[in-house]
């Protein structure tokens, strides 16, 4: 399997450096790294989609916007088409009616936009994401994360139960209908409740592990004491359902990340630098 890492949204909150930990001026940059894997019998096969084309064309449309204006303010979200999912699928080659499964760590409206982009692949999320997403939302966080106006005409769900075999010590669920077995998805609470990492074998054995929103900042992995900006710390915290779950699957990974770091390589969805460095072949 091939792997390509994809920049699907840019966010450049005030901040700066308190946010991504390097920028020198006013401005932080975050991304929304997603994959796209090509196999060889499963099509083309996207982990999360970040922003979409109607996400960049009619973001704020009334009276259900897909992305609410306080979220947009706060992360000051630059929508580009260049930057969306199908536009870099064509831009490598590809035809996006190829993307036959997308697996999606939740449905957060920076990870979901572009959804309706690909209508005819099967999308593959925890059950619990997609019940607390549909369901009635109480509480600022909860109504301005899931927009299910980017998601309505979706009718392909395949909805996963959060048991499973073991892998490096973590619950997983394996074989996905119609993905191949080096695929997985690995249940992350804390985020949201239904909150998952994918999990891909590459060639040779090794693991990438995408942990979408399970940590936001490359100082969380890789060392024994963890380190986060300001920004993205206070960012985390908005955005839990419970501290307890996130703070200790974070833990886990971290530990994974230092004793099997030769095995497997962590990536989250925000970290520009993180990205750039799997992109590069050279991971953290």
């Amino acid at each position: 399997m091939r792997i390509h890492h994809l920049n699907c949204g840019t966010d450049c909150p005030l901040g700066g450096a308190l946010f991504d930990g390097c920028s020198r001026g006013p401005l932080g940059h975050l991304v929304c790294h997603c994959l796209l894997i090509e196999t060889d019998h499963s099509g083309l096969v996207l982990v999360d989609t970040g922003y979409g084309l109607k996400d960049v064309a009619h973001p704020h449309r009334h009276p259900d916007p897909r992305i609410t204006l306080p979220w947009r303010a706060m992360l000051n979200i630059r929508l580009r088409e260049h930057e969306t999912a199908i536009r870099q699928i064509e831009a490598l080659g590809h035809d996006p009616r190829d993307v036959r499964h997308i697996l999606l760590t939740h449905l957060d409206f920076d990870h979901a936009g572009g959804l309706e982009d690909f209508p005819n692949a099967t999308v593959h999320v925890m059950r619990r994401e997609y019940d607390d997403a549909a369901g009635p939302h109480a509480g600022i966080v909860a109504r301005n994360r899931w927009r299910s106006r980017q998601w309505d005409g979706i009718t392909r769900w395949r909805l996963h139960g959060a048991g499973g075999e073991p892998w490096f010590g973590f619950d997983s669920v394996r074989d996905l209908p119609g993905l191949p077995p080096e695929i997985l998805l690995v249940p992350l609470p804390g985020h949201t409740w239904g909150h998952a990492g994918v999990a891909i074998r590459q060639d040779g054995g090794r693991w990438l592990l995408h942990a979408g929103d399970a940590y936001f900042y490359r100082g969380e992995m890789r060392q024994a004491r963890r380190r986060c900006t300001p920004g993205l710390r206070a960012y985390q915290r908005l955005m839990e359902v419970d501290a307890a779950s996130r703070i200790a699957n974070q833990a886990r990974l971290r530990t994974l990340s230092i004793e099997r770091r030769d095995e497997v390589t962590l990536t989250c969805a925000h970290d520009p630098v993180e990205l750039e460095r799997c992109r590069l072949g050279d991971p953290l």
